[in-house]
């Protein structure tokens, strides 16, 4: 696996924490600790805000605090722009987002990738287990986690 620094989209997090049973289970979680043993991850306050709201339906208020509060602690990423929870979304034009969705994206995928060319620009690889969705879309490599692990 490369040294990174790797963007790294939400659904390698829902996948660690959700689903244990998933077929890349076993790549993502090791994806995860050695993005965690290298310091080599980042990731965006709005992934890290859908990731509490796809968490949110099966979690009691303190147990998803904790998610927000321990996230980048658990993980070993960075999480730009800062997520303390009395900042604020970074304000994109709409003509921006608009840009986005006429590329037909999902607004969160388009927020995503806003948010990451703003704050997240040096990191030149995209990890996620949709490479489909954003092939086309981000300025740098799209892989997913079993694509590095089989390069180390």
């Amino acid at each position: 696996m490369g040294p990174g620094p790797f963007l790294i989209d939400t659904n390698v997090f829902v996948i660690d924490q959700r689903y244990p049973r998933d077929r890349n289970f076993s790549a993502n979680r090791r994806f995860l600790d050695a993005v965690r043993r290298g310091r080599s991850g980042f990731t965006t306050t709005i992934n890290l805000l859908e990731l509490c709201g796809i968490l949110s339906f099966n979690l009691n208020e303190q147990q998803l605090q904790t998610v927000w509060d321990e996230f980048a602690e658990r993980y070993g990423v960075g999480v730009l722009p800062v997520s303390a929870a009395d900042s604020t979304l970074p304000p994109f034009p709409v003509s921006e987002v608009l840009a986005c969705l006429r590329r037909r994206m999902p607004l969160g995928d388009a927020l995503f990738l806003l948010t990451a060319r703003r704050h997240v620009a040096f990191a030149k690889t995209l990890v996620t287990w949709d490479r489909d969705h954003f092939a086309d879309r981000f300025p740098g490599r799209v892989a997913t986690p079993a694509d590095l692990l089989k390069e180390s």
